[in-house]
């Protein structure tokens, strides 16, 4: 493979989406298939599975060409994948996920009898319900069979969820409201 067709790998891929394109020369075909896979697995807008049926017949260039640059826009600014490592594992998160359930249903079961703390229940439930969102992006940038597109997209949104500083520092929020809870001695 020669550096022009990663040239032309590169010059393809980062244009908007919207830019109009036809396929290469079949002659060329196959090396600049070839190096747009290669360009767009290392960029993390396509996934290694993903490579098998993503820009493998010349017919389809056009149609896989707009959806790898709607990727590469979208993901421009998306965290790396291997961000997900910060965070703890998936088995772990879907524990935190069953209990913040069971406690949002503790929550909803009480609301009916104490309608004098209807109010706070009610807030309890939200900040729960909160977490709960946190948590299970924090799930899907884990979750290993997602496609990396869809683990990015995961990250990125638990980025805005948290902020930056909280982010890139692994700090992440309870998985239920704790300051709900009293210190009982």
């Amino acid at each position: 493979m020669f550096p022009y067709e990663f040239l032309l790998a590169v010059t393809l891929l980062s244009q908007p989406p919207d830019t109009p394109e036809s396929a290469p020369p079949p002659e060329t075909f196959n090396a600049v298939r070839t190096a747009m896979q290669i360009l767009a697995v290392e960029w993390e807008i396509l996934d290694q599975r993903e490579v098998r049926y993503v820009l493998a017949r010349a017919e389809d260039f056009s149609s896989d060409l707009a959806l790898l640059r709607r990727r590469h826009a979208e993901l421009n600014d998306a965290p790396p994948a291997n961000d997900c490592c910060r965070f703890p594992d998936r088995s772990t998160v879907n524990d935190y996920l069953a209990f913040n359930r069971a406690y949002r249903q503790q929550l909803d079961t009480r609301q009916p009898g104490e309608p004098a703390r209807w109010w706070e229940l009610r807030t309890a439930l939200q900040e729960t319900d909160y977490l709960y969102q946190v948590w299970d992006t924090v799930r899907d940038a884990r979750c290993e069979y997602y496609y990396v597109t869809v683990r990015r997209q995961a990250l990125k949104r638990l980025r805005e969820m948290l902020g930056e500083d909280s982010y890139y520092s692994g700090q992440l929020p309870p998985y239920i409201p704790m300051w709900r809870f009293q210190r009982v001695n």
